[in-house]
């Protein structure tokens, strides 16, 4: 009976020693797998700093490849074009009419952006004036202009540019060539010379670092019989640029 009382009071004293034991052993091995499970964490954060290293490489070789293309195309020192356009303009106070012309320019630059351009054409059309009785009804109309001015281009793209261009000049003006002596009377501007004033949005495409098409409306001012004929209309052509800056 005794012994059984020593065995029941020996189990009684190491049971809370035992539980000790686990709870050390258990905060012991947590200890032990929070830096396990640190060290697993890393090489996956450290990947997806690589991913995100390699894409911002992509894209600053991208962004270096638009900015060589774009002074490939917009470092050339001179430029040249040549092309037609259409134009709605008065022919005299009643006389509306549709002309058709061709331009040619050059164009120095001095950056990236800004230019002088020099511009020559000569526009033709045809003036209805059937209505006042005289045996000449449709005379032939024509105008030759020379402007400068300046060009600067506000948006470029290896492919693409837009610009704003403002010239300023004269014109000059035939409208009773062809008019068999009537002149005047048929309701035209008498012929002579006088200002002439331009102000465009060309948009070009390119084709090449050096060879473009360009399309630009434009409103034309002129100042023929004393009176202010503003028109509209645009001009386009091919455009080729040469020589660096």
């Amino acid at each position: 009976m005794s012994s059984f009382r020593r065995i029941a009071l020996t189990l009684a004293l190491a049971l809370p020693a035992l539980s000790i034991v686990q709870a050390q052993s258990s905060s012991s091995f947590s200890d032990a797998a929070a830096p396990a499970q640190s060290q697993a964490q890393q090489p996956a954060a450290g990947k997806t700093q690589s991913q995100l290293s390699v894409q911002a490489r992509i894209r600053a070789r991208r962004e270096q490849r638009r900015v060589a293309a774009i002074r490939d195309v917009y470092t050339h020192l001179y430029e040249i074009y040549a092309g037609g356009g259409y134009l709605r303009t008065n022919a005299g106070p009643p006389q509306k009419l549709t002309e058709f012309d061709w331009n040619a320019g050059f164009t120095r630059y001095f950056n990236e952006r800004l230019g002088v351009t020099l511009d020559g054409r000569g526009n033709y059309g045809t003036a209805f004036t059937g209505i006042l009785g005289y045996p000449v009804t449709r005379p032939a109309v024509s105008q030759y202009s020379a402007m400068v001015g300046p060009t600067y281009r506000f948006y470029m793209q290896p492919k693409f540019s837009v610009s704003g261009r403002v010239m300023a000049g004269f014109s000059d003006g035939n409208f009773s060539g062809d008019t068999n002596g009537y002149g005047t009377r048929l309701g035209v501007y008498p012929d002579g010379m006088t200002y002439a004033g331009s102000a465009s949005i060309p948009v070009e495409y390119n084709l090449t670092p050096s060879i473009g098409i360009r399309l630009a409306p434009e409103f034309y001012a002129t100042g023929f019989g004393s009176t202010a004929q503003n028109s509209f209309g645009w001009t386009g052509g091919i455009v080729y640029r040469f020589k660096r800056q």
